[in-house]
This record gives structure tokens, C-alpha cells and sequence, in this order.
């Protein structure tokens, strides 16, 4: 598990998991964390939906993207998925 993002509105962490396919890229498998801080929800992203994720902020630090602000906005965009509340334990 790696936090790749945290902001006072998100955090994100990646799993990742290695690939059973020697021709399989390395981010094909495990998946991405969301976690809405005001919100207080999370989702568990995987598969096409983590490689979209992973792709649009890619894009977004090609495009020089740099506050936080910018890339809340995108995470954002996958806030209607989250509907399993944070449980702290």
C-alpha cells in the first residue's frame, strides 16, 4: 500500500499488486483507494475503472497540473461511486 495523494479533501492509495502475466504492465492489477474526507465515504478502484483513473491523472501532470485544487476537482468526478462510509477502527 502507497498514499500517492493527500489533500485536506482527499487521500489516495495505491495496492499494488505484481502481474501473473509476463506481458501484463505492472499497474494491470491491484487498485486504488478514495478516501473523501468530508464525506467520510470510500471506493475501492480496480481494473478498467483504476486504469482510467491512473491515465487522467497522468495526463493531468503531463499538462503541468501542480495544486491541489486540480486534482480534487478530478477525483471529484469518481465521487458518485463512493458509497461505502469510512469506518475507523
Amino acid at each position: 500500500m502507497l498514499m500517492i495523494y493527500d489533500s485536506d479533501a482527499y487521500a489516495v492509495l495505491h495496492f499494488p499488486l505484481p502481474a501473473t502475466d509476463d506481458d501484463a504492465p505492472s499497474h494491470a492489477r491491484g487498485g486504488y483507494e478514495i478516501v473523501d474526507k468530508a464525506g467520510r465515504r470510500e471506493i475501492f478502484l480496480e481494473g478498467a475503472l483504476a486504469e482510467r483513473f491512473r491515465q487522467g491523472v497522468e495526463a493531468l501532470v503531463r499538462d503541468g497540473a501542480r495544486s491541489s485544487e486540480v486534482f480534487d476537482d478530478y477525483i471529484e468526478s469518481f465521487g458518485g461511486l463512493a458509497q461505502h462510509p469510512l469506518v475507523v477502527h
